[in-house]
């Protein structure tokens, strides 16, 4: 699928959970996205791989759209964004990516949340509405995480959502610029309850 056919005509899961909507971007999102990134830079600059220079224009984010639909159409991973219900807040993003099927059957998820949404449960409701579409719609059976052991806030997400602490990796990935040690999470379909407070429900819907 072209890029110009998707963003024309963009179809992707729109999951709702409990208090958040999640759907694939679109490019009239580029302006609250990167106000909202921007506004929480220094927050979420020591958790995340370094930014590049032009990470916040619109031809990055053009760029960004692209490497998403691919993505989408081949089934190795679904980035959404976190809404509030009616889609009138941006709150951050969430991503299951890294899709192995056969048998292996497993994704990884990861996410940030907006400094001015963190520590209000965005992050915990949005890990289980993804966890519900990875054991429920895609029928995967393992979905792992790992965040930076000084990341408090991201592993008690993490927990909150059903993830088991696994263990340690060393100079697992670069982070702002240094090979930082992370701590490794994961989850199996077996294990995981699903919220029935969250009600998410798993639509193929044109956007």
């Amino acid at each position: 699928m072209a890029l110009f056919d998707w963003m024309a005509e963009a179809t992707g899961p729109v999951l709702r959970g409990q208090g958040v909507l999640l759907r694939p971007p679109r490019p009239s999102d580029h302006a609250e996205w990167a106000e909202l990134r921007g506004g929480s830079r220094d927050y979420l600059q020591p958790w995340e791989p370094a930014w590049a220079e032009d990470d916040l224009t619109r031809a990055a984010f053009r760029r960004r759209l692209g490497v998403y639909a691919r993505e989408m159409e081949l089934g190795t991973a679904w980035p959404l964004f976190i809404f509030d219900p009616d889609e009138e807040r941006l709150m951050g993003a969430i991503t299951l990516s890294n899709i192995r099927r056969g048998v292996a059957e497993t994704g990884t998820l990861g996410y940030w949340i907006g400094q001015p949404y963190a520590g209000q449960g965005v992050g915990t409701a949005s890990a289980r509405t993804m966890l519900d579409f990875a054991f429920g719609a895609l029928k995967l059976h393992r979905i792992e995480a790992a965040c930076v052991p000084t990341n408090h806030a991201s592993r008690r997400v993490l927990e909150k959502a059903g993830f088991r602490h696994e263990g340690l990796a060393k100079a697992y990935l670069k982070i702002n610029g240094v090979w930082a040690d992370h701590l490794l999470f994961g989850v199996i379909r077996d294990e995981f309850v699903p919220d029935p407070a969250a009600s998410s429900s798993y639509t193929q819907e044109t956007l």
